[in-house]
């Protein structure tokens, strides 16, 4: 169940409370006349079956509520009561299922920001990830792939072709982008470093790597496992198990192909490192496809769903 709590100036109050009880899946609905302050106004509140909340807050919106008012949502835990189980029981489909638009938005949009943080996690991964190839060390290719923000910008890049959100698209593609030049740069810099001080070396890079040289050998593997990879994130997102995008991080090598790039690029080793960009091209195009795919897969479904309910 969702928690809305709307702040409803009073002449539009009754507009949105007959949205409200008209909606399928709606339950315990408060008025508060003139608590508002600030805005002045009304508040209402209601519990919405999740499966209900994307239709419900479409219809807020195109009342104004959002111009002139506020529309917030929260997740409830835990709901006991009869009416909310009945709610639940009648809205169309499963929650599980439903895609809350605006929330998929504001998620995406605070995720794909380029700031200091993004830069910072996204560099850190690659220079662990650098001591991963360099080492021929599993682990810390793994670590480096749950470290990796980059996903965010990647959903924030589907999920603006699906909405047809140019900005949204703009300022992902930029933090992709420009996160993944800072990281290789002061990954180069790096390499130098622990070249100069005898813990990296051309001889290591040069060696056979069983646990890591897929890194700059893309194949069709790599594209499908950035393809399911792309749906089982997006899946993550719109389900609101983002837990799982830690599972996610770790099953594609973004990072890990922006390091290998970085390092035999330092040490001139350009073959290598051409083969590390395919690989980060391959597994981003597989990401960004799938992910779009998946989203006007859901729209499609759930329309029809609801269609049929």
């Amino acid at each position: 169940m969702l928690h809305l709590r709307l702040i409803t100036p009073s002449d539009r109050t009754d507009d949105a409370v007959r949205l409200i009880e008209k909606t399928v899946g709606t339950a315990h609905v408060v008025v508060l006349p003139g608590a508002a302050r600030n805005p002045a106004g009304d508040v209402v509140m209601c519990d919405v079956a999740r499966e209900a909340g994307d239709e419900l807050i479409t219809g807020l919106q195109q009342l104004g509520i959002e111009q002139t008012g506020s529309i917030a949502v929260e997740n409830i835990d835990l709901s006991l009561s009869k009416r909310a189980d009945k709610a639940e029981a009648e809205a169309p489909g499963e929650g599980a299922d439903a895609v809350l638009w605006e929330q998929l938005a504001d998620a995406t949009h605070e995720e794909s920001t380029l700031s200091i943080t993004y830069v910072a996690f996204i560099t850190l991964a690659t220079m662990i990830a650098a001591c991963g190839v360099v080492l021929d060390n599993a682990i810390l290719i793994v670590g480096a792939m749950a470290v990796g923000p980059e996903f965010g910008p990647l959903a924030g890049i589907f999920t603006a072709i699906v909405r047809r959100a140019p900005r949204l698209a703009l300022r992902s593609l930029t933090a992709l982008l420009v996160g993944f030049a800072v990281a290789m740069l002061v990954t180069v810099g790096f390499t130098y470093f622990m070249d100069g001080v005898s813990l990296f070396s051309e001889v290591k890079l040069d060696a056979l790597r069983p646990n890591t040289n897929f890194i700059y050998r893309p194949d069709w593997f790599s594209f499908v496992v950035a393809v399911l990879a792309g749906i089982a994130g997006t899946l993550s997102l719109t389900s609101a198990k983002s837990g799982l995008l830690v599972g996610v991080a770790i099953s594609v090598t973004t990072v890990p192909a922006a390091a290998n790039a970085a390092v035999a690029f330092a040490y001139g080793q350009y073959k290598q490192a051409w083969g590390s960009t395919e690989q980060l091209l391959l597994n981003l195009l597989g990401i960004v496809l799938a992910g779009t795919l998946t989203l006007l897969a859901q729209k499609r479904l759930w329309s029809v769903q609801r269609r049929r309910a």
